[in-house]
């Protein structure tokens, strides 16, 4: 039997980069994807709220605060249509999309979060399988320095 197509969505930090993995053999690079989104310079940066900092794009605050950037919600929209595009021309069939951030803790998770919630109505009809893994959300917050 054969899996169903799938969209994975991977959330990262820019700023883990040449740091090993949590298995301490691989070095992590940002994901090879088929679409990629360098969210750095393009949406509110909660890290700059000390009340946020700590947090992560899973907390309901957080997520709210990045997609309240104007923008924000079309950007993920246009992201998820663009992959379910690809889906009908991948071989295999997996399309992967990254979107990364300097710590992968918050503006990445947090549309990450958004295209997931568009792939998620886009395959209502049962088209693929969606998949989110956040990377590096569970990593310690970077210094202020790494978010310049």
């Amino acid at each position: 039997m054969t899996a169903a197509p799938l969209i994975r969505v991977i959330s990262f930090g820019y700023g883990h980069t040449g740091l090993l993995d949590d298995d301490g053999h691989n070095v992590l690079e940002p994901p090879t994807a088929d679409v990629t989104l360098d969210l750095r310079r393009v949406l509110y940066n909660p890290h700059q709220d000390p009340a946020m900092r700590h947090l992560t794009g899973l907390d309901d605050t957080v997520h709210a605060h990045v997609l309240a950037t104007p923008g924000a919600r079309i950007l993920a929209l246009n992201t998820a249509m663009a992959a379910h595009t690809l889906m009908h021309q991948a071989h295999p069939p997996v399309v992967t999309v990254a979107a990364g951030c300097a710590g992968g803790r918050h503006r990445a998770v947090s549309m990450a979060r958004a295209v997931l919630d568009f792939l998620t109505d886009m395959s209502a009809g049962g088209g693929y399988r969606t998949e989110l893994v956040h990377r590096d959300a569970h990593r310690p917050v970077l210094p202020s320095s790494a978010h310049r």
